[in-house]
């Protein structure tokens, strides 16, 4: 294997990072302009309860944006997420789309926010960096390595923006237990932990019901294999309530990859391996018992990595979601809130360290909210906080990890190749099946 990234340091790979300046499209119409028909114009791809919630907002309260096109499979979404809009901007402008493939295709359309459920984000991402949009896609931003390396090298030779939508990017804790790291408060980083909550279930009724009136059942699968339609394998009847999907293999890998980029994306950012990854991973979990229900997700998992440098990881699911990092000279650990009982914040080894006041020549972080990141990627031409290969690489560590639960054996990795070294059956699960022609173009 080669080791081409092995010499460079946090700090080196952070300073290299700001730097940069990618190439890409940008109208020039954008720069600094708020005036209607001068602003960014989004597309809304997806328009379940993180779109509605957390991702259609903050583009309808940007002066740079405006909301042209909504698009969803689920009829009742669809207007009631055109509703919303029209209602914002006081008219009856936005165009509602049931066929995502006619969003992309329009030339009025400047910037797509991919909120559909996992199986559908590189299909529909892959396409719109093909015909030249900028795109921001929730995490987690794949199902599969080979998947990931395909939509991270398109966005690369089309030149477009591309943000990976995690918000523990722009998250305060996480942001200053990174910056502690990376400025070298805790010493030489030796060990990290990364927890996600216990949150996927057992369950589900498998049993065949007719499609709704109001789905569009085939384009909602995409490239998800064909099998019969069950409320608990889409989502709930109008209705905005957490989805069976994030349950379904087909569709979602459940904790490992979906809470799992939040923090490993932290992981990865800290230690200054955002653009490569581990050399070795080995991991056990639990899935459902068979004949338990229609949702077939990891309940629970162990996972361990280690990197060239020495530094090791463990990766588990448990009660309250963190990253802790273990240096020579102290420990940092920043958890973060969902809503349980648990509070979020930074721990550390010492009072002094959580008081830390930064120094001259320190490195800064971007601090950007997500969408507003995005937004500035666009309207400046610099590089987003975590882009397409940041963000494949992020989603990737999880994928290795469930492919190593799976076959039941350490694997050693190469971050270059992204192949498993000697192990045929672990690199045969490097992809995915995809029904129909949903990658091609």
């Amino acid at each position: 294997m080669t080791r081409k990234h092995a010499g460079i340091s946090r700090r080196q790979m952070l300073k290299r990072t700001a730097g940069a300046v990618f190439p890409m499209i940008v109208p020039a119409s954008v720069f600094g302009a708020t005036a209607p028909s001068n602003r960014i114009r989004v597309a809304m791809i997806g328009m379940g309860r993180q779109a509605r919630y957390a991702n259609l907002p903050p583009f309808l309260a940007s002066e740079h944006t405006i909301v042209t096109a909504v698009c969803e499979a689920d009829a009742w979404r669809l207007d009631q997420a055109k509703a919303e809009v029209d209602k914002h901007y006081g008219n009856t402008d936005c165009r509602a789309y049931r066929d995502w493939r006619e969003v992309v295709a329009r030339d009025d359309v400047d910037a797509i926010m991919n909120s559909t459920p996992d199986h559908l984000h590189v299909p529909i991402s892959l396409a719109a960096v093909r015909a030249g949009k900028h795109v921001s896609c929730e995490k987690p931003l794949t199902m599969s390595v080979a998947e990931g390396r395909v939509l991270a090298d398109a966005v690369k030779k089309q030149g477009v923006v591309f943000r990976t939508d995690s918000e523990c990017r722009s998250n305060a804790y996480m942001h200053r237990a990174v910056e502690l790291v990376v400025n070298g408060y805790v010493g030489r980083l030796k060990h990290a932990v990364v927890i996600v909550p216990t949150g996927d279930e057992a369950g589900g009724d498998p049993t065949p019901a007719p499609v709704p009136e109001e789905l569009d059942y085939d384009m909602w699968l995409g490239p998800a294999p064909m099998k019969p339609y069950t409320l608990d394998r889409v989502h709930p009847r109008k209705s905005l309530e957490r989805p069976g999907w994030m349950w379904c293999r087909d569709t979602c890998e459940g904790m490992i990859t979906n809470w799992g980029t939040h923090l490993l994306d932290v992981l990865q950012l800290a230690h200054g391996s955002e653009r490569t990854g581990p050399i070795e991973v080995e991991g056990t979990g639990e899935y459902p018992a068979p004949g338990s229900g229609l949702w077939d997700v990891l309940l629970h998992f162990k996972a361990q990595f280690r990197y060239a440098d020495g530094v090791t990881v463990d990766y588990a699911t448990g009660d309250a979601p963190y990253v802790r990092f273990d240096g020579e000279e102290g420990w940092i650990q920043s958890t973060w809130f969902s809503g349980n009982d648990f509070k979020e914040g930074l721990t550390a080894s010492s009072d002094t360290l959580l008081h830390t006041k930064p120094k001259e020549g320190d490195i800064h972080l971007p601090q950007r909210a997500d969408k507003e990141d995005f937004i500035y990627g666009i309207r400046t031409g610099k590089p987003v906080m975590a882009d397409a290969e940041i963000g494949h690489r992020t989603c990737s560590m999880g994928q290795i990890a469930h492919i190593a639960v799976q076959v039941g054996r350490k694997l050693a990795w190469d971050p270059d190749t992204e192949r498993f070294a000697d192990d045929a059956a672990a690199n045969a699960l490097l992809e995915r099946p995809i029904r129909g022609d949903w990658m091609k173009g």
